[in-house]
This record gives C-alpha cells, sequence and structure tokens, in this order.
C-alpha cells in the first residue's frame, strides 16, 4: 500500500550544506571564460551565495509538497511517487518519467495544469515517480528496460490497468520500453526526442535525413558527450567530489541546464533541482545508471514501438530526429515542433508541454 511521503530533511542537513557552501575553494579560471569551458565561475559563485544564504528550501520543498506524495513499496524497493487525481473520475491515468539530472522536479511545473485543466474531459491522473538510484527513490539504479517493467508495477499498486506513458531524456527511452514490453496496457505513448540513435544495420538502407540524423548525434557526442562517457565507465570516480562537495555538484548539473534550456531557469528553480541531489546524496547512482543503460543489448534498441507514438521536438533539445527515423523506430502518429522549449520542457514551457499532452492523448481516452 502507498505510504505518506514524509520528508527526511533536517534542520542538521540544512546548516551542514549552508557550511559547505560557504567554505568552498574555487578553482582558478581565465577571466572571460564565460562558459566556453565548463561553468561559468562568475555565474556559480553568485548561486552558491545566494544557496548559502538566501535559498528558502523550506518554501520550495512545501512546494513540491502541495500534490500527495507517497512512497509505494515494490519488492525490496520504495519508490517515492506524486500521484495528483483529476477532480472528476474516470480520467486516463498518465505516467511521466524524468531524466538526468533532475527527478520528479522535471513535472512540478505541469502536474495542475493536467490534472485541473480549462475542459475537464482534458484532465489526467498524474503520476510522476522518482526513479530508482534518483531523488526521494533511491537504492541502485535500474537500466530503461528495468524501470519500465517496475513502472507496470507501480501502476498496478495504484489501481491502474490501462494508462497513458510520457518522458523525455532517460525519461523517453523508460516510456519506449513501457509500450514495448506492456502494449496491452499503453494506449499511447508521448516522447520529447527519439533518443541518441543507435542503428546496427546497413547504413545504405536509411533515407539521407536519417544518415545526417546519426552523424549530428555523433558530433554532439564528441563535443558535448564527455559528462556521459564519465557516467557510462567511471561513475564512481566523479561521485566522491560531487556527493562531498555542493559546489562540485551545482557546477556539474548547472553547467547543463544552462546548455541545454532555452530560457533562464530562475535560481530557485535550479536550486531545488540541486537540493534534492544533495539531500538524497543521488547524485553518484544517477550517474550509475548511465553504466546500467550502456549494458541494454542492441536488439532491444531495434525494437519498433506499435503502440501510438507522438513526439513533441522542442527547438533547443540536444538532438533531433528527422521524422523518417521517427516512423522506423515507432508508430508516429504525431510530431509537432513549438517554437520554443529545450531539453526541460515541462519546466522550461509547461503551459506548451502541457497542451502537446492534452492533445495527443485526446484520441486514446
Amino acid at each position: 500500500m502507498p505510504e505518506p511521503f514524509v520528508s527526511p530533511t533536517t534542520p542538521e542537513a540544512i546548516e551542514d550544506l549552508r557550511a559547505r557552501l560557504r567554505a568552498t575553494r574555487w578553482p582558478e579560471s581565465p577571466e572571460d571564460a564565460g562558459w566556453s569551458l565548463g561553468i561559468d565561475l562568475h555565474y556559480l559563485r553568485e548561486l552558491v551565495a545566494y544557496w548559502a544564504d538566501g535559498f528558502d528550501w523550506a518554501a520550495q520543498e512545501a512546494a513540491l509538497s502541495r500534490h500527495p506524495r507517497f512512497h509505494v513499496p515494490l519488492g525490496a524497493r520504495r519508490i517515492h511517487v506524486v500521484h495528483a487525481r483529476a477532480a472528476a473520475p474516470g480520467a486516463l491515468p498518465l505516467v511521466l518519467t524524468h531524466g538526468w539530472p533532475d527527478s520528479f522536479w522535471r513535472y512540478s511545473k505541469v502536474i495542475t495544469l493536467l490534472t485541473d485543466p480549462d475542459d475537464p474531459a482534458d484532465a489526467f491522473d498524474v503520476v510522476v515517480p522518482d526513479m530508482p538510484g534518483f531523488g526521494y527513490s533511491g537504492g541502485a539504479p535500474l537500466d530503461v528496460v528495468g524501470v519500465a517493467g517496475l513502472w507496470a508495477e507501480l501502476m498496478t499498486a495504484l489501481g491502474y490497468d490501462r494508462f497513458g506513458a510520457a518522458g523525455g531524456d532517460i525519461g523517453s527511452g523508460v516510456s519506449r520500453f513501457l509500450a514495448l514490453d506492456h502494449p496491452d496496457r499503453v494506449v499511447a505513448v508521448h516522447r520529447t526526442d527519439g533518443g541518441m540513435p543507435i542503428y546496427t544495420g546497413d547504413p545504405a538502407d536509411l533515407a539521407p535525413e536519417e544518415r545526417d540524423f546519426i552523424a549530428s548525434a555523433q558530433a554532439w557526442g564528441a563535443g558535448e558527450g564527455a559528462y556521459a562517457a564519465m557516467h557510462r565507465t567511471k561513475p564512481l570516480t566523479a561521485a566522491v567530489g560531487l556527493t562531498d562537495s555542493p559546489a562540485g555538484l551545482a557546477a556539474w548539473i548547472v553547467e547543463k541546464l544552462h546548455a541545454w534550456s532555452d530560457a533562464d531557469l530562475s535560481a530557485d528553480d535550479i536550486l531545488t533541482n540541486i537540493t534534492i541531489y544533495w539531500l538524497t546524496g543521488t547524485i553518484g547512482s544517477s550517474m550509475r545508471m548511465y553504466h546500467a543503460n550502456s549494458q541494454v543489448p542492441l536488439e532491444q534498441h531495434a525494437r519498433r514501438v506499435e503502440v501510438p507514438s507522438g513526439f513533441t521536438l522542442f527547438p533547443h533539445d540536444l538532438v533531433r530526429p528527422p521524422r523518417a527515423w521517427l516512423d522506423r523506430m515507432a508508430n508516429t502518429v504525431r510530431v509537432t515542433e513549438p517554437v520554443h522549449g529545450g531539453h526541460f520542457a515541462p519546466i522550461e514551457e509547461p503551459e506548451q508541454y502541457a497542451q502537446e499532452l492534452r492533445e495527443f492523448f485526446r484520441p486514446y481516452r
């Protein structure tokens, strides 16, 4: 049975965080480096100062708890989940899966928009879990296939036989495998990306735009993917410093929030995300999911999703797939390309993201 979530945060944990922030040892940096070498140290110094002496975690935690939060026992695991029901009964259940570097935080601004829209016929029962190894679920991480199987158990535990699935980043992969492995239960699946391309066939069989997509993904990996290589291969090495230093943790995460967003996220939004990582001590386990995912057999990536699939491709996301690739990998029934938004669209453009979900899922209620 679901157990009401009780915050484990203590005053001592907040005081320890503030003391560590105030004692940060800063590296030398070229004066004009900006974001060109990674984190902008001028920006980070200001953010850390605010985190230490201005950021109100209690207020942010209260805001996160406006929606019902639970721990759901699933075998040996306790999965943290937001479970917000629509006002009227009979709404379509929707499980939303986050990615890295975030948690259930990714969807915190869209929950009310989905449970209480202008038209009650568009309402959802919203389920937003933290993946194992992330946030308040904690524990050892699983790969995307394992998380998909766990979410099927979670939806059963919450009383749902039939549901929609949506996600981005790693959550896109989890949603994909939910549709692949539970097509009798998933009515439709919405994703904000097509994942990084994995293709084991003859490249000559691909359309030119598909080959360009694979090349662009490889170029992105060469220029921006060092973090992922570390996560896949040596995650514990970086985890030591990131678990010990809140400023180091902020540098690792904030640089990605900056590079992958199409909007300037507020300091409170950014620090809420990072504080969850700090207080739960989950940066190392979240990174280890990349290693777990690297072990998924290649034949799993070649499977085609036959459940109706929709994609919203925001312009500032990492790598945007062409329609030919989406049709190859899924029964693609809808593709939209908004004018604004990036990798963290539910936080950056919550109204737009919620509207995309409403429109896509209408035929499948």
